[in-house]
């Protein structure tokens, strides 16, 4: 950790020192333009967030992995798995008083911040459970999670100049817990009507 923080220019520094909270961190996210990959995908490291000023929720989470890092905290991110019909869902999860807490990056009006009182990893999965739907027919698609330490990456991720595809790779090939089975998925309740009319409403507009 030591080693790839060194790394970071001055610039880069006083921002982390700055950001010392995990509310601060969420409150710089909330800042930040959504990054609709207009020109392809990516997997922008925390210095190429600041360099291009943007970010979609892996590149949030990342980016605040790398700072909770920094004043101490584990950097991990915990990966919501849907249906293959959805897109999955990434956030970075911190500790405080033995409570778990999460900062995510999103351009909706749900799957946001987390304050620190869940007693467990799967409690904090469980909150985000019923906001996680389909806005075209309120269908639940949440099914699996997995949590993943970057303090495990060799690589110096925080100020890599290329896609971070290696985290991808991790978070694709490291085993997820299913959180209900085939039979309880049969009876799960569409969201409402005004629940899928909240979930259309965003931030960011695209240009």
């Amino acid at each position: 950790m030591v080693r790839f923080l060194r790394e970071l220019n001055k610039k880069e520094k006083v921002l982390f020192e700055i950001l010392n909270t995990p509310k601060k961190i969420q409150n710089f996210l909330e800042s930040l333009p959504i990054n609709f990959e207009e020109g392809g995908e990516t997997l922008y490291s925390p210095r190429n967030v600041l360099v291009k000023n943007k970010a979609h929720c892996f590149e949030g989470a990342i980016f605040a992995a790398a700072i909770l890092m920094y004043h101490g905290y584990k950097p991990i991110l915990l990966d919501l798995k849907t249906k293959f019909n959805d897109e999955s869902h990434v956030v970075a999860l911190f500790k405080k008083e033995g409570k778990w807490g999460a900062i995510s990056k999103t351009n909706h009006a749900s799957l946001r911040y987390r304050d620190p009182v869940y007693k467990s990893t799967r409690e904090i999965v469980m909150s985000y459970f019923h906001e996680y739907f389909l806005n075209s027919n309120g269908e639940k698609t949440l099914r699996s999670y997995a949590t993943a330490n970057l303090k495990k990456i060799k690589k110096n991720w925080i100020v890599d100049e290329n896609n971070l595809w290696y985290i991808d790779n991790m978070l694709e090939n490291i085993k997820h817990t299913k959180i209900l089975n085939e039979e309880e998925s049969r009876y799960l309740r569409p969201a409402d009507t005004i629940e899928r009319i909240v979930g259309k409403i965003t931030v960011w507009k695209k240009l």
